[in-house]
């Protein structure tokens, strides 16, 4: 687990502050609620402390999931478990000299952000894609929402991948 797990609940902003902006009126919201049938009139009435609240909630699990993509020494360790847990046995020994070599290899924020898009485009599009085929929704639906998402997982991973850091 990272000693700076704080940067989870900051990227879990990034959802949140990505949309404000995405979704304003002047950028992408006006395309937005007319592609999803919105006025000002549907748009009142929304619980928005909750819609904020959860946002946030699955910007942590986002943020979370995230790393074990973009950071792959975790890969390394989850290799040696159960055996790495103990400090004395060889193969922790093996992941510290592994580690003080390698592990701040790919460790940079254009490394973080290439992961970010390669999930939007490869993993997040063909999700919000196949919720459109199915709810009858166009094209412009689909680029919408992953422009969106798009630009918010380039972020935390612009953020994250450089940031964290482990405790050995």
């Amino acid at each position: 687990m990272p000693t700076n797990y704080y940067l989870f609940f900051v990227t879990a902003l990034i959802p949140l502050l990505v949309g404000f902006i995405y979704y304003h009126p002047k950028v992408m919201g006006n395309v937005w609620m007319k592609t999803n049938n919105f006025n000002e009139e549907t748009m009142k009435g929304a619980n928005m402390a909750l819609i904020f609240g959860l946002t946030f909630v699955f910007g942590i699990i986002i943020s979370l999931m995230m790393t074990s993509i973009i950071i792959h020494q975790g890969h390394i360790f989850s290799l040696l478990v159960p055996e790495v847990n103990d400090k004395t046995s060889p193969e922790y020994q093996d992941l510290v000299a592994f580690m003080g070599k390698y592990g701040m290899r790919y460790r940079t924020a254009s490394h973080g952000m290439v992961h970010g898009g390669i999930i939007a485009l490869l993993f997040v599009t063909p999700i919000i894609a196949i919720n459109a085929l199915f709810e009858r929704r166009g094209w412009k639906y689909v680029l919408i929402h992953a422009g969106y998402w798009f630009l918010t997982l380039v972020a935390i991973g612009a953020i994250l991948c450089p940031a964290l850091k482990y405790e050995m």
